[in-house]
């Protein structure tokens, strides 16, 4: 079975150790992850295979983790009905307050499921303003080309580059 996990805690050395200690202990096996630090805190998001009589012992295993100030979820996860296509657009523009949520607004209706969404912001060297990056992992309902994607971001800021 799968397990996902959720992570938070202040940014310390050991985290990711500690944590690869502890699934180990109950013969799990790390999957993928993603980890950040962001403002002085660590998140992470973590997927396990584990034998399913194993996984309540790791659940209560984790708990202990709490007392080195981790906050840990532990979630069931769940097989995809069915294989899907994965896509990716990077958007680059001027950054404003909003953008996130006008990009994602561009996207729903056209049927667009957001699997990984990575942004930053970096100085633009020209305008002395800042300069927003979008990197974006997405599937698409059946049937919709994903020209689609590109013509609703495009549609939103003549400064905004898209690039599929």
């Amino acid at each position: 079975m799968e397990v996902i996990l959720t992570v938070l805690a202040n940014d310390k050395p050991g985290i990711a150790e500690s944590l690869a200690q502890k699934i180990e202990q109950y013969q799990g096996n790390w999957l993928e992850s993603r980890m950040a630090t962001m403002a002085g805190k660590f998140a992470g998001i973590i997927r396990i295979e584990i034998d399913e009589h194993k996984a309540p012992e790791l659940q209560k295993g984790l708990q202990t983790l709490r007392d080195i100030g981790l906050s840990i979820q532990f979630e069931l996860g769940e097989t995809p009905e069915e294989p899907v296509d994965v896509h990716s657009v990077e958007v680059v523009g001027n950054d404003r307050p909003g953008i996130i949520r006008e990009v994602t607004e561009a996207l729903t209706p056209i049927g667009v499921n957001v699997i990984d969404l990575q942004t930053e912001i970096e100085p633009a060297s020209m305008s002395g303003g800042n300069l927003f990056k979008a990197k974006i992992k997405y599937t698409i309902k059946e049937g919709q080309p994903i020209q689609l994607v590109t013509e609703a971001l495009e549609e939103l800021s003549p400064d905004l580059m898209v690039d599929h």
